[in-house]
This record gives C-alpha cells, structure tokens and sequence, in this order.
C-alpha cells in the first residue's frame, strides 16, 4: 500500500488505513489472525489502548514471530477515560506505571508512540501539560527509550484545539473524529498539518452509522461512482489533504479488505468531492435550519425527550437514515412523543422558531407504531 508522511515531525511514514483495536473479535486465536492478516494486507500503524479491554494482550500475541518489526505501535491512557486505581492521576509518576504495564501487556520493549487518551476540556489539557504532568512522563520514557513519540487524542472543541497549536511543540501526531456527518474537525487537521504534525482519523464511517440503509446516500454514492456508501465515506475522509492516516477498528477479515479497498481506489475528483460537499451543505443544521440540540425547549413539564426526537427526525428527514432512526426513538429514556400534549410552552423558547408540536406528531406518525415486519 502506499503511504504518506506521518507529519514531519514523527520521521515515520504511514499507509493510509490503519488497524484500530477497540472491536477485535472475543477469542484470542481469532483476533491473532485478524491482525495479522491487517498487517499482511499492507496496514501498519496500529491504535490499542489500556481501556480497550484485553486488546493490548491479544496484540501482544499477534505481534510475535517477527510482525512487531512490521508495525508502528501505540497505546494510549488518561486518568480522567480510564481509571484503573482509585488513585491514578494525570502526574508523571502515574502515567509511567501505565506505560510499564501497556508495555508488559502488549509484551514488548519498547512503544514506537504513548499518547494521551482523549484531550476533551481545557481543564484535562492544562492537567496533562502541567509541571509534573503526564506530557513530562512520556517524554522522560521518551528519553529513556520506552516510548519513540508521543500525542493525543481528542474530542475537544475546535476553538480550543486551535489555541492549543501553537503550545504544543511535543505533539507529533494528532487524532480527531472525521467523518461525512461530522466534518467540524477539518480546520484543526489543516492546522496540525501545517505544523508537522501527523493526523489520524477514527470514526471515518461514523462509528459505523454509514453502514446504515439509506436511500439519499445510496444515490450520491453511485453519482461518485463509489461502490458503497462506506466506501464514499472512507475515500471522502482520505480525499481530505490533512489526513494521513484512518483507523478502522477490524472485527473480521472482511472488514480488512473493504477498508484496503476504499484506500486503494484513490481520492474523489474535485468534481466528485464538489458533489459530495453539496450534499452535506443541503443536510446541514445551517442549511436545513432544524434543531441544533441546544436544550432551550427543555425541560418539559410532561418529560418529554425533545432534544432526542428530534435527533431522531433529523436523521430520519434529512440523511434517510428510517431504520436507524427508528431505533434510536425506541431506545429514548424518557417520554416520547405521545405524551406531548401540545401545550405550546416549548416553541417561544426554540432559538430556531420550530414547530414542535407538530414535530412531535410527525415523530408519532413516523415511529410511534411498530415497525413492520
């Protein structure tokens, strides 16, 4: 497979799919093949984490008889996921007894990357990058031969990731969540590119979701000629000049060869991706004007879980997502839209002038009934 530069400041190159370990199959011999087979088809780099259950182990397996050699390896912790001791913290001290027990997990001598698990707030950054603190740890396992290079992953705000550029010089690479429902992250994979640092992409067929029935997408994807709407999403994500890399959790051989596939079609033209982008830009909250989730509307006095029925119509409406969309009514905690008693108290506080009583009865009509089977 060809790669590309892991930024410029790692030194590594990488293929542009590579293996997530969240979802390895539950029998070791199995996983063991299938990420081998990852490894034989071209992948490299490889993503685990100390809070992926047994993950670390069975990679540790895998990586015998010469295929930890073959591979780019790194795990990642951070108190604030995954707190395997009450008294873990963000200090130097704790996240170098983490790194010693994913090294003893994972059975090797040394991790070519050690990152910080999910960066979300200002807060947990200011922890990670204090004197004293997890950034410090890695980098004096760095100095004593541990750990090659270090990052973070993040779920945070674009405003913050973006005032965060220009401090952190230790970074080398960097992983967001990217994807053809969610391309918020773009201005921060440009600005980590244009500093050096290597960009990762997870959720490129958004955790799945774009392997959901959908009419609307099924019809963009033949119009780019892509096989498949996953297919449309994993090349739409490695279209994107700021990513080097996507990490596809595996849990079948199939799984290997569909996203190797994807990679090996190639980029959309600009013509195709100009496609694409309308697309999007039809189905956007700004767009569309619909729900934006802030909450205003809420609490209702009947219980009733707006916020979530209308995700439910905005998926259902808009992407043509029904099944899925069903489902997700379904599972609501709260009162759905049956116990809307169309008292109006919702509608002047909605920032976008919504009629919610009638979305709640659109929702009735749409999934207040049993599926047919």
């Amino acid at each position: 497979m060809n790669t590309r530069e892991f930024g410029t400041r790692s030194g590594f190159r990488v293929p542009r799919a590579s293996i997530g370990g969240m979802r390895l199959p539950q029998d070791d011999d199995e996983a063991v093949a299938l990420i081998r087979h990852a490894i034989d088809s071209g992948m490299r780099y490889i993503d685990t984490s100390r809070g992926y259950g047994d993950s670390e182990i069975k990679i540790g397996k895998a990586l015998k008889g010469g295929y930890r050699d073959k591979v780019i390896l790194s795990t990642k912790w951070s108190p604030w996921v995954s707190r395997i001791h009450d008294t873990d913290d963000a200090s130097e001290s704790c996240v170098r007894h983490r790194i010693d027990e994913s090294m003893r997990r994972l059975d090797v001598d040394h991790l070519d990357f050690y990152q910080i698990w999910n960066i979300d707030t200002r807060e947990h950054f200011e922890e990670a990058t204090a004197h004293g603190g997890m950034v410090e740890g890695i980098q004096k396992a760095i100095y004593e031969g541990q750990v090659g290079h270090t990052g973070f992953t993040t779920h945070d705000s674009v405003e913050n990731l973006l005032s965060y550029m220009d401090a952190i010089d230790w970074c080398e690479v960097i992983l967001v969540s990217y994807n053809l429902l969610n391309t918020r992250y773009a201005p921060v994979l440009a600005a980590a590119r244009e500093r050096g640092i290597g960009t990762i992409v997870m959720n490129p067929v958004g955790g799945g979701k774009l392997t959901e029935e959908s009419v609307y997408l099924a019809r963009i994807a033949e119009g780019v000629n892509a096989v498949s709407v996953p297919d449309m999403a994993i090349r739409y994500v490695l279209t994107n000049p700021s990513v080097n890399t996507i990490i596809s959790g595996i849990s079948k051989m199939s799984d290997v060869d569909e996203v190797m596939a994807s990679a090996a079609s190639g980029p959309f033209s600009p013509e195709e991706m100009a496609r694409i982008d309308a697309f999007l830009e039809l189905v956007s909250i700004e767009h569309t004007g619909f729900c934006t989730g802030c909450g205003y509307c809420m609490p209702c006095e009947h219980g009733v879980d707006i916020r979530e029925i209308m995700y439910a119509i905005y998926d259902e409406r808009y992407w043509g997502f029904s099944q899925g969309a069903r489902a997700r009514y379904e599972g609501i905690k709260g009162a759905k839209a049956e116990a809307c008693d169309h008292c109006g108290k919702c509608e002047p506080k909605c920032t976008q002038k919504l009629k919610i009583m009638e979305e709640m009865q659109y929702a009735l009509s749409r999934f207040g009934e049993p599926a047919l089977v």
